[in-house]
């Protein structure tokens, strides 16, 4: 009996959706980063991008655990000398709520060409109404 390895050509996608309403951002991230690595298969390789797409809706309405609302911060650079700015994760939330949830997944994935093919299979909305029903949604495993 082989041993069968997963390659680029041999890779079955599916599509995932998930309701971001009421979850913990944490949370989330991981079971979001478990799926687009593959992990949830049996035929995952880790040389491989054999994971899934994953739609994310109600994008605003997740919740952080702690108190992170009020301690937690991103750090952004300008690219300019003395460029450093600190934002807190409220205004963040309040400006754009998809790019904390992407940075908490990102920070789950493997950095390099790997990962950044990975991340592209991610699609953010705030509401609940996205593009992707050709495709057919269905709820994420776990």
């Amino acid at each position: 009996m082989k041993t069968k390895h997963l390659n680029s050509d041999t890779v079955e996608r599916e599509w995932f959706e998930v309701s971001a309403e009421g979850l913990i951002l944490g949370r989330l991230a991981t079971r979001i980063a478990t799926v687009l690595r593959g992990k949830h298969k049996p035929t995952f390789s880790p040389h491989v991008d054999g994971g899934d797409f994953i739609v994310v809706t109600n994008a605003d309405k997740f919740k952080l655990s702690g108190r992170k609302n009020t301690d937690k911060y991103y750090f952004v650079h300008t690219g300019y000398p003395g460029g450093g700015r600190k934002i807190k994760i409220t205004e963040m939330m309040a400006k754009s709520p998809e790019k904390v949830i992407r940075r908490a997944v990102w920070g789950m994935l493997p950095k390099g060409r790997l990962g950044r093919r990975q991340i592209k299979k991610l699609k953010i909305y705030t509401g609940s109404a996205h593009p992707h029903e050709a495709q057919k949604p269905q709820p994420l495993p776990m």
